[in-house]
């Protein structure tokens, strides 16, 4: 039996070590194998994910993107806000396969990543719907009803709350991974005490956090 590659050992070593953090079924985890390895492929002609970026893929995107299931655990429909490579959306999506009702919107500008996302949504039966366009031109209503929004290396704060309201003054939960600057963006923006916020220490990286908003 051929060894692995000292490439592959350390992917296999990323993906238990992301999986310790943020604990998925065996289903979802096989889900998410389609998933790393359609985008190992493509990435090699869509800017999808740096080469450095995905050495770690699974514990610096997979687990980061999965820990915000249990934050809102309730939560069926989503909108991700500027997909990209399906981080958080897709995984979201991925592990919400065999929920009743549970629908992701992927909003994403670039056409080549929504191809990749769309593809990869068919190959793994996510939950998904693929939106190719930029989140401010989104006909709201067509969306239907929303439990959770969130936005992944988006925009900055402020600017993420503001295309955010329209979801968030209607009782969606917000749910954006942040950095060490979270707390003091949050205070940048001008509406900011029109909603409650509680600060979720990252699971992946202790000087990171989830910031979750709601409507007060």
């Amino acid at each position: 039996m051929a060894r692995p590659s000292p490439a592959g050992a350390r992917l296999a070593q990323d993906r238990a070590a992301a999986l310790r953090l943020a604990p998925v079924s065996r289903e979802t985890s096989e889900r998410l194998d389609v998933y790393v390895d359609l985008l190992d492929r493509w990435r090699r002609a869509t800017n999808l994910i740096s080469e450095a970026s995905f050495a770690s893929v699974w514990t610096r995107h997979i687990a980061d993107s999965a820990q915000l299931l249990s934050l809102v655990p309730d939560a069926k429909r989503w909108v991700d806000m500027g997909s990209g490579a399906g981080f958080p959306g897709l995984v979201i999506a991925i592990a919400l396969v065999d929920v009743a009702g549970a629908r992701v919107h992927c909003i994403e500008s670039d056409r080549r990543k929504c191809a990749f996302l769309r593809e990869a949504a068919r190959l793994t039966r996510a939950a998904a719907v693929v939106h190719a366009a930029r989140v401010e031109a989104v006909a709201v209503p067509d969306l239907g009803p929303v439990d959770a929004v969130t936005a992944r290396a988006f925009a900055p704060l402020p600017a993420t709350l503001e295309l955010a309201r329209v979801w968030l003054d209607s009782g969606a939960v917000g749910a954006f991974p942040r950095g060490r600057s979270a707390r003091w963006q949050l205070e940048a923006y001008p509406h900011a005490q029109i909603y409650s916020v509680e600060v979720v220490p990252s699971v992946v990286d202790k000087e990171a956090a989830i910031l979750l908003i709601r409507r007060r």
